[in-house]
Formats: structure tokens, sequence, C-alpha cells
């Protein structure tokens, strides 16, 4: 035996974990296609929950107007009469853009269920000063009491 060229043993070979790497890829990338792909909306400036009724179409205005149970008018995060001088100036930079004569556009109103009517009624001229050609009303489906008029009430009579 040789003392002066010692031999070594090359160490036992470890087995290879798995990659994890492409997986915290893929990982990824789903989180950002699900924050991209989601529809991010702000917290509304009051607390509104609409009537019960029956919704012939869901309301798609491309404007929303919130009235809460005591008439404060919120738009974005303006309140009361500056929230109707930012929807108007919206409602102006928008027509700019398009053509609000031919298609004007539609206002959805997100009013409380606990609003009066005669204070829902005494905002709608108000309303329509702005110059909005259609104003829906948003409803939450539930019942309605008595009949509903409608495109199929007495049809085959």
């Amino acid at each position: 035996m040789d003392l002066l060229s010692p031999r070594f043993t090359a160490p036992a070979r470890r087995k290879s974990a798995e990659n994890l790497l492409p997986m915290i890829n893929v990982v990824f990338l789903l989180l950002i296609f699900f924050l991209i792909a989601a529809r991010l909306a702000p917290a509304e400036a009051v607390a509104v929950q609409p009537p019960e009724g029956r919704a012939v179409a869901e309301a798609e205005g491309l404007f929303s107007l919130l009235v809460a149970a005591d008439g404060t008018l919120a738009w974005q995060a303006r309140m009361d009469e500056a929230a109707l001088q930012g929807l108007a100036a919206a409602r102006g930079e928008y027509c700019m853009q398009a053509d609000c004569a031919a298609t004007p556009p539609r206002l959805t109103l997100r009013a409380d269920s606990r609003l009066p009517a005669a204070r829902l009624a005494a905002l709608l001229p108000r309303i329509a000063g702005l110059g909005f050609g259609q104003v829906e009303l948003a409803v939450v489906p539930g019942p309605v009491a008595g009949p509903v008029a409608g495109p199929l009430s007495g049809a085959g009579e």
C-alpha cells in the first residue's frame, strides 16, 4: 500500500429533487391572468340596497349614479351636487368622442329600496337635464306584487 497517494472513494450521488421552477412559473402566470381578467370595481361611495323587481334585461348604462336611502347622490368619489356636475362633465367628454346625437348614453340609476318614490321622482327632471337619453333603474331579482305588464301579457287572447 502506498501511503503517499491515498485513495478516496467518490461520494454517493444523491437523487435529484423535483424541479419546482416550472410549477412556480405556471402559478404566477395564472395569478397574473386572473388579476388582469378580473373585473375590479371600486367600493361604492354610499351603501345602496336596490329594490326587488323583475328585470327585462340587465342594466347596462355606461354611467352609474347611486342614490342612498336619505337621498344622497354619489358618482365615483363625488357627492350630491358635485356628483351631478362630475356626471355631466363625464357625459360631455364621452360625447366628444362618440355621436351622442344619434345614440345618447344611458344612465344606470342605483337607488336604495328605502328611498321614497316622491324623492326619486323629484330627482328625475334633474337627471334628464344632464342629457341622458335613457335612465335605467337597477333592481335585484325578486318577487313583485301584482301583474307585470310586458310584451307577453295578454298574448293568445
